[in-house]
């Protein structure tokens, strides 16, 4: 049981691995490192064994490195579900939202620049 000096109360959203000053100690970090270190280790292990059925491991390196960045947001960048935090999740979601629009947007327009392309015996019939 632990004791609230008289008048606090315990912070919601609190952090495990935050002091009272709000600084992280050295456990929060290498707890991430570790989990960081198993889920690398899990995607080579993944991407070179023939365990996993070959169709499903480029899902299984998104699941892995979707977790990795879980990990990387949690453990060394510290953004919680605090409500002292609400702008810097505000901030990731839009990051977030900006690279998935610049990626998949840039995947649509060159799939329909190799669609509106000519093929090369097309092309060689033209020189012709």
């Amino acid at each position: 049981m632990v004791l609230q000096p008289q008048g606090q109360s315990p912070a919601q959203g609190h952090e495990p691995g935050v002091d009272a000053r709000g600084s992280h100690n050295g456990r929060s970090y290498l707890v991430g490192l570790a989990f960081a270190l198993i889920l690398t280790g899990a995607s080579f292990w993944a991407a070179s064994t023939s365990f996993v059925y070959a169709p499903a491991v480029p899902v299984l390196l998104g699941v892995l490195a979707i977790a990795q960045m879980g990990i990387h947001v949690a453990f060394f960048l510290h953004i919680s579900s605090a409500p002292d935090q609400a702008n810097n999740f505000l901030a990731l979601v839009f990051g977030i939202f900006v690279t998935g629009l610049v990626v998949f947007g840039s995947m649509a327009i060159m799939s329909h620049l190799n669609h509106a392309m000519v093929s090369m015996d097309q092309l060689m019939q033209m020189q012709r």
